[in-house]
């Protein structure tokens, strides 16, 4: 599914026209960028948490030379999805 999909499943859930639907998800995707930008979680009980997570300092290495590169910690968004979102999934 891709985000215009989403937008019109959205909208026909709840019931709402195409640019609200449109609205409410473009708002939903930044408030979630905006709190991980923070350094907050965003958790949504049943469904998952949005986390920002540290991926550690590491060596890599080059696979058409072979040289030794170093690769510096960052920060990568997670999500961990919840009790019910798994066992409905099962």
């Amino acid at each position: 599914m891709n985000k215009s999909e989403l937008i019109e499943s959205v909208a026909k859930k709840a019931g709402l026209t195409k640019d609200a639907a449109a609205k409410a998800v473009n708002a939903y995707t930044e408030i979630v960028t905006e709190t991980l930008k923070a350094g907050d979680k965003l958790m949504l009980a049943g469904f998952g948490t949005f986390e920002v997570k540290s991926r550690a300092a590491r060596v890599a290495h080059n696979p058409r030379t072979g040289e030794a590169i170093e690769i510096p910690e960052t920060k990568v968004p997670a999500f961990k999805a919840g009790k019910t979102l798994k066992d409905s999934v099962k």
